[in-house]
């Protein structure tokens, strides 16, 4: 099944049922059919199980006919499909991404790469859905797109072992990692990870997709579920790169057993691959200008700029469209930093 968040022309946030184009309002529909539905995602995830069976209830009543309102996409404002995520983590899985960037910036492969998977917390506060993002000045300084699947857990668990993991994955989702490169080159100086350069918006959808839509493509190994989905990135309609989810070097199921160690993970949580091969700009600029220099040429880096459209595609999970906008306001953070060292 696909699902969407959205908000309806009273401004109400509502779980939808995206089927064969069209979206059902779940709580309305229910209604018709004498049961009661949780209005927002975040509802639906705390019983999934339950809530799950009473979507498949409506999904077979519209398709019988007893059920039949619909809405179009243009009546309605697309969410993210779970906008509000109890935290939001982000994995490194794919090596070659990791391997690419190292190697653009003159670093060997470091070892402990291939020893356990690891994440970092970006800003469940800033997630947004498809449409326009509205971004900072300082923002579009090497603003850069980053090209990721996505799960969301869908109950309880703590120290959860790897061979178990995959059932508490809800469902897929794309995700697109903004990131301001010359904020988040200036931070990492300081060997904390990355903040301001990540922390202003990461974009979810536009559906989320259960595992069993995905049971064709599923690729299953002694350490979790891989699947072959294409995926694919259009900057202003030119496709920019191409990789492949079944390439991830730790599964999501080896990335939620290490998630999980000593803590509980919670329905909502909401975890990133991290990027694909080729699947950002200061991957593919740091290639092409080591290239250039080889042939004694010179390679000027993309960005992305304020006008630009970003298009993610991946197999079965859908297109996810952002549009980037300029914020009005002229405040720079970059202008104002300090120049003396503070005593400590």
């Amino acid at each position: 099944m696909k699902f969407v968040s959205f908000k309806n022309k009273s401004d109400q946030e509502r779980v939808g049922l995206y089927l064969d184009g069209k979206i059902l309002d779940l709580e309305k529909n229910a209604q018709v059919l004498s049961f009661s539905f949780p209005a927002s995602m975040q509802e639906f995830l705390e019983n999934w199980e339950r809530n799950l069976d009473l979507a498949r209830k409506v999904e077979e009543a519209f398709r019988s006919g007893k059920v039949a309102e619909s809405i179009r996409e243009d009546q309605i404002t697309l969410l993210a499909p779970v906008p509000h995520p109890t935290s939001c983590r982000d994995a490194y899985a794919f090596r070659q991404h990791v391997a690419a960037a190292r190697k653009s910036r003159g670093l060997e492969m470091i070892p402990e790469y291939d020893q356990y998977p690891v994440f970092y917390y970006t800003n469940h506060l800033s997630i947004i859905g498809p449409g326009e993002v509205t971004l900072e000045k300082d923002h579009l300084e090497k603003l850069d797109f980053e090209l990721e699947s996505a799960i969301v857990i869908s109950k309880r668990g703590k120290n959860i072992p790897g061979e178990k993991a995959d059932s508490y994955i809800a469902g897929y989702m794309i995700m697109n990692d903004f990131s301001a490169r010359l904020l988040q080159a200036e931070e990492m100086k300081m060997n904390l990870g990355p903040a301001k350069g990540k922390d202003f918006a990461t974009a979810l959808g536009p559906w989320l997709v259960t595992p069993d839509e995905l049971e064709a493509y599923k690729v299953s190994s002694e350490n979790g579920n891989r699947y072959n989905l294409e995926m694919k990135t259009y900057h202003n309609g030119k496709q920019v790169s191409q990789g492949n989810m079944k390439d991830m070097n730790w599964t999501f199921a080896e990335i939620i057993e290490r998630c999980s160690y000593g803590v509980e993970l919670l329905p909502g949580d909401v975890i990133g691959s991290g990027t694909v091969g080729t699947g950002c700009y200061l991957e593919l600029n740091g290639t092409r200008v080591m290239q250039a220099k080889e042939k004694g040429e010179i390679y000027q880096p993309v960005w992305l700029q304020a006008g630009d459209i970003i298009e993610l595609e991946i197999t079965g999970l859908g297109k996810l469209k952002n549009k980037i906008v300029k914020a009005k306001s002229d405040y720079s953070i970059l202008a104002k930093k300090k120049l003396t060292q503070v005593a400590i």
